[in-house]
């Protein structure tokens, strides 16, 4: 089995600082927080930007420019930048970040989709922001956008015109199929990083039958084109990430997937969510990836290659 490389997506754009007072919000908070998860074992880690006054997703390139320097300079991690953005940005909005700072990697959606993150809203008691209730309780009546040409607009902007490769995020068996068309038309080329997600309302629902089918799927369909890659969402994160590396999967934690540790433990931050997913699988025997290692597994073009 080769080694399994963590990614810890670090703050996201679906949970509210509401939700945790240990959501990282500020560039400093974020910037710490993803050395300190890179140093608990994160080869990758996946970040969004928020407005520092009140916790809001930004695209803003400024924002981004305030952590990833600091960043790069304390760590070796892979860094990869959302091409997803915050719910209602537009696709030019969505890559002034990453077409300015030419990262090694970004994630990338394979499809639209409903996307309902309302059901958290019920769970806060006390908001610290106007903004926070009405992003998640208007996500009843939220497309994700992201179509064919979308897709291929990305691809062509970003993995051609700067040699950055993709997290091919695949949150139903559809959008396997979805990147098995863009392939087979050599859109894109392998190895595939294809994460497979689970229990976002919208996509497929977390059953490990779920988690099995997906991986059938993919192997029909890519073979050793691709390298496979876990997240769920909420207290799934760690039972399906246990299970992906059981099954010789790569893993994704982060406080984007889920605000906690355990039963009604919230994670203090990032590192103790890196720490316990490195901890459960090396008590499996299973040997973590470090940052090079990771970037051999995925034929990226180096930290030196960044603008950043």
């Amino acid at each position: 089995m080769a080694k399994i490389i963590i990614s810890c997506a670090v703050t996201g754009a679906i949970h509210t600082p509401s939700m945790s007072e240990h959501l990282p919000i500020t560039p400093q908070e974020i910037a710490e927080q993803s050395i300190a998860a890179a140093e608990a074992g994160a080869a990758i880690l996946h970040l969004h930007a928020r407005d520092p006054h009140d916790g809001r997703p930004t695209p803003d390139p400024k924002v981004f420019m305030q952590f990833l320097p600091v960043i790069k300079q304390s760590t070796d991690a892979v860094i990869n930048i959302t091409t997803g953005g915050g719910l209602g940005m537009t696709l030019d909005e969505r890559l002034a970040a990453p077409l300015q700072a030419s990262p090694e990697m970004c994630s990338l959606n394979m499809g639209s989709m409903n996307f309902n993150i309302a059901p958290s809203a019920a769970r806060v008691q006390k908001w610290k922001h106007d903004w926070e209730k009405p992003y998640l309780e208007n996500t009843t009546n939220y497309i994700f956008r992201n179509t064919f040409q979308d897709i291929e607009q990305v691809v062509e902007r970003l993995g051609k015109g700067h040699g950055t490769r993709f997290e091919f995020e695949c949150y139903d068996v559809g959008h396997l199929y979805n990147l098995a068309h863009m392939l087979d038309r050599k859109v894109v080329e392998p190895p595939l990083f294809t994460q497979t997600i689970f229990g976002i309302l919208g996509g497929i629902g977390a059953e490990p039958r779920n988690l099995m089918f997906m991986k059938e799927t993919a192997d029909r369909l890519f073979g050793k084109d691709y390298v496979w890659s876990v997240l769920a969402a909420g207290r799934n994160q760690m039972p399906f990430t246990t299970m992906a590396g059981m099954l010789g999967g790569n893993v994704r934690v982060g406080l984007e997937d889920s605000l906690w540790l355990g039963k009604g433990v919230q994670a203090k931050n990032n590192a103790e969510q890196v720490a316990k997913i490195r901890r459960i699988l090396e008590e499996l025997s299973l040997e973590i990836a470090t940052p090079e290692e990771a970037r051999a597994m995925l034929n990226l073009k180096g930290g030196d290659r960044v603008k950043f």
